[in-house]
């Protein structure tokens, strides 16, 4: 009788297919034994020889239980399922301890949708963690298709032919390339399941009502009245017809393609509505229905079921408790929302948590002409969130600026990659409700997270996200990036007819760090052709970057000869324009360029701003931008030279002998940062006057005694250290000064070190959040950084420009690049460090955290005197990060608000 296998949880995900449609791949079963048979049997006979080499039309028994029993180790299956019908199948042998067999079989009509290739990752990665480095395959010269799905993996390839059979040899590590090739794929994949959304040619309103002001009936009529080109049906099993449609008992009845359901029913009747629209083949739900995970814990479990039921039929889900999606593009003209007014068409897509505040967002857009290319509004964000779209708008032409409010980030991580790519390309401003309190939007589930503010503003900076505190201010900067070319530096003119305005934003612009020029001062007279030469003159100045143009109207003036001005200066600059025209907010009609898009405000319109400092804040952020887009960023790397399996191993032992976790050894902590090159001088602890003789005879003398404490470890007057000791009788004296100094506790430690050069004190922390994953911090050792909170935050992996501005932020750098005269210190030194502890927070997720402190780093390298380090049992895994995979539902155990 055979053992039971272990399940392995984590194997199992949900995925995207190249089509943007959900699949699940999961280990094999033995229940899966007639799942297997009907699969076998609706694959072609051509397919059937590639995968055997011979004709194999049908599986015995005896070949079925030898593919469905496996033992999760040395045998490993997954399968592919759509609704529960497997559609793919891969498996890996292990042949040696550390080489596998591989093979896969794609049903014909599936295909070209990616299954190999979502197999071929997730078996790889179970094969790393089971301890399989190389994959071999036999493969026929004329299955072409196969040869191409392991040759385009980025793995390493060899390849031989014998006996009229090629032998592919892969190396399954995850190098740079590999990784590469799995997020351009994840990226093309998660677009296309939102392009299906977005361009949805029919639309059924499930919950259509004839009552008026009802949910069902305004989905129909933002539809109907917004232009939408394509078919709309309305869903009603009570009526005959709605808003002048005629109503479908249910959404199979409809006699055409169904691409989107609007959903509008209560709750409870939601899950049959899903089994419904799969049936009727719909790609993607919106389901604008409330009573989930916002009303509690039975609502969360609902909202649970109905993401597990959406995504097992292969359904992207918007929602629930939203307010919908919109698309401008004149072609579709789509308002698959509650918002009764359509934006005009523009360069910015728009991703929202909140749908109270969406349709305000969308009046205030349109208010400010302010043009939208897709609007989305993601209520509980149970599935489809603002990852998913900065996917979608990273390739999106019609989308140049992306606005992001979030109420929650539930995946911090991939957030952060994501936007970091997009961000090179196409400014992302995003308002982070809740900076303060860093509380959780009810209806909203995420891991807790025990990681400062600062830490979230480092992730934004790090991605080149412009993070702004609030709504007002998000359309400030979004407007400038719409319509104004950046700026390519930070020197700025001021052209007005207000000297009073003028001297604001002076000094506004010198507050946030814009270089500023003599204002141009035109006086309360001045007319359109004072204007027109000043503007002119400032713009063709080489030593300016940008103008802020001030035009505070005399009286019984309309300032439209001004206005004709500065936009058609504006049309034609290629610096941007800012203006504070009139008081007014936005892009006035008469600052307006004509869009080509139609309707909105187009390319070189001046956005005006009530307030002069709104001008100048918008402008800064938008400098600061620039200077980031511009900036070479460095590459992340696979650091293969590092000891990274010594490392786990010695974490394991420690785990396997304290199971619920351990502070390591001082021999332990010294073998850790050992196998990431970093060099911790040794310390010999000491608990009497003979040991802390015998220690310094053992260090070769000059030498230093430290009390180790909690309560001392910040003191700046060092009382608890003393340097220099030479010899026997000088220990003898430092030993009974300290061991009776008034300051002293009882349960002090002391510890013997050789004498290090004088430098500058730093401080290296690593931790494991729950919701971050990995962070890395850093400062300047000693109180007044902690108390002043002057630390810097990285979300590894950091390359090593990451490295260099986690330095450059901290308020007390100048210490470090020699400040007031001073020597400057070995900064390379400091970021090399900062690398290789990103890379073993990115490589174990068991520590939980570590302190490298102090560390004196001078002017030829750096002395790292001490370090701790606690081990935990972790439930992350980091090579999950290397297979595609959606974001699970949150656990009961996250926060809930």
């Amino acid at each position: 009788m055979t053992s039971e296998v272990q399940p392995v949880e984590h194997w199992e995900a949900d995925v995207l297919l190249k089509d943007g449609r959900v699949a699940q791949l999961r280990p094999i079963l033995e229940a899966d034994a007639e799942r297997l048979v009907e699969f076998y049997s609706r694959v072609s006979e051509q397919s059937k020889y590639f995968r055997f080499f011979a004709p194999y039309p049908t599986l015995s028994d005896k070949d079925v239980t030898r593919f469905t029993t496996v033992d999760n180790d040395r045998r490993v299956a997954f399968v592919v399922t759509l609704h529960a019908t497997i559609i793919g199948v891969g498996r890996y042998d292990a042949i040696t301890d550390d080489e596998a067999e591989v093979a896969f079989l794609v049903e014909d009509a599936h295909q070209g949708r990616g299954v190999g290739q979502l197999l071929l990752e997730h078996l790889a990665q179970a094969g790393r963690e089971r301890g399989i480095r190389t994959f071999v395959a036999d493969v026929l010269p004329s299955n072409s298709r196969m040869q191409q799905i392991f040759r385009e993996m980025g793995y390493q390839v060899d390849g031989m032919v014998d006996g009229g059979v090629t032998r592919l040899t892969l190396r399954i590590e995850p190098t740079d390339l590999a990784v590469g090739v799995m997020r351009a794929r994840e990226q093309r994949a998660e677009a296309a399941s939102i392009e299906r959304i977005f361009r949805a040619r029919s639309i059924a309103v499930i919950g259509a009502s004839r009552r008026q002001n009802s949910i069902g009936q305004a989905m129909v009529r933002n539809l109907v009245l917004g232009d939408f080109s394509g078919s709309v049906y309305a869903v009603n099993s009570q009526a005959e017809a709605v808003s002048g449609l005629p109503a479908y008992k249910t959404v199979q009845d409809i006699p055409g393609e169904v691409d989107i359901a609007i959903v509008a029913v209560p709750a409870e009747s939601v899950n049959d509505v899903v089994l419904d629209c799969a049936a009727k083949g719909v790609h993607g739900l919106v389901v604008i229905s409330a009573g989930f995970a916002e009303e509690g814990p039975e609502g969360r479990q609902r909202q649970r079921t109905l993401l597990g039921l959406s995504r097992s039929y292969g359904l992207r889900l918007i929602g629930p408790n939203c307010l919908g999606f919109i698309n401008t593009a004149p072609d579709l003209q789509l308002n698959a929302s509650l918002s009764p007014s359509m934006p005009p068409q523009g360069r910015v897509g728009f991703f929202c948590q909140s749908g109270a505040l969406g349709t305000a967002i969308l009046e205030s857009v349109s208010r400010r002409g302010l043009g939208l290319s897709t609007f989305v509004s993601a209520g509980n964000r149970a599935d489809v969130s603002g990852n998913d779209l900065l996917q979608y708008w990273q390739e999106d032409d019609s989308t140049e600026v992306v606005l992001l409010y979030l109420e929650s980030i539930g995946n911090p991580r991939k957030f952060s990659r994501i936007a970091r790519r997009v961000s090179r390309t196409k400014p992302i401003v995003a308002v982070k409700s809740g900076r303060s309190t860093q509380g959780v939007p009810v209806g909203h589930t995420v891991k807790r997270t025990s990681a400062p503010q600062s830490a979230v503003d480092a992730m934004f900076r790090q991605a080149g996200v412009i993070q702004v505190d609030t709504l007002d201010e998000m359309f400030d900067v979004a407007q400038l990036l719409a319509h104004q070319p950046l700026p390519r530096g930070n020197r700025i003119s001021i052209v007005g007819n207000s000297d009073a305005v003028a001297l604001i934003v002076a000094d506004a612009a010198s507050a946030a760090g814009l270089q500023v020029a003599e204002p141009i001062s035109l006086g309360a007279d001045a007319n359109a052709d004072d204007f027109e030469a000043a503007i002119e003159h400032a713009i063709a100045s080489p030593d300016i970057d940008a103008l802020v143009a001030v035009y505070v109207p005399p009286l019984n003036t309309s300032g439209e000869e001004v206005a004709n001005v500065l936009a058609a200066v504006g049309e034609q600059s290629d610096k941007p324009i800012v203006s504070t025209f009139l008081g007014s907010e936005g892009v006035p009609v008469l600052l307006r360029v004509p869009d080509l898009l139609g309707g909105s405000a187009g390319r070189g319109s001046v956005p005006s701003y009530a307030a002069p400092e709104s001008a100048v804040r918008a402008l800064a952020r938008v400098v600061n931008y620039a200077e980031w887009a511009a900036k070479d960023h460095g590459e992340f790397h696979i650091a293969l030279d590092h000891r990274t399996g010594d490392a786990r191993t010695l974490v394991r032992q420690v785990l396997d002998a304290a199971p619920r976790g351990a502070i390591l050894s001082t021999d332990q902590v010294h073998a850790l940062l050992a196998c990431y090159g970093i060099d911790l001088w040794t310390w010999i602890n000491v608990h009497s006057r003979e040991e802390a003789i015998a220690a310094g005879e053992s260090l070769g003398w000059d030498v230093v005694l430290k009390a180790g404490s909690e309560h001392l470890r910040t003191r700046p007057d060092l009382a608890h250290v003393w340097r220099n000791i030479h010899g026997p009788d000088e220990m003898g004296e430092a030993w009974d000064d300290l061991t009776t100094w008034k300051g002293m506790r009882k349960d002090t430690k002391f510890f013997v070190q050789r004498a290090a050069a004088d430098g500058i004190q730093v401080s290296f922390s690593v931790t494991e959040d729950p919701l971050f994953g990995p962070l890395v911090s850093f400062g300047l050792a000693g109180a007044p950084s902690e108390l002043l909170g002057d630390r810097s935050y990285g979300i590894p992996p950091l390359t090593d420009l990451d490295a260099e501005a986690m330095i450059r932020d901290l308020r007390s750098a100048p210490l470090l690049y020699g400040y007031r005269g001073s020597d400057a210190v070995d900064v390379d030194a400091l970021q090399d460090i900062i690398v290789r502890l990103a890379a073993m927070k990115d490589d174990l997720p068991e520590i939980a955290e570590l302190d490298l402190e102090p560390v004196l780093v001078h002017g030829k390298g750096y002395t790292a005197l001490s370090a701790r380090a606690k081990v935990v049992p972790s439930a992350d895994r980091r090579g999950e990060w290397y297979v595609r995979r959606l974001s699970q539902p949150a656990s009961m155990g996250d926060t809930l608000a």
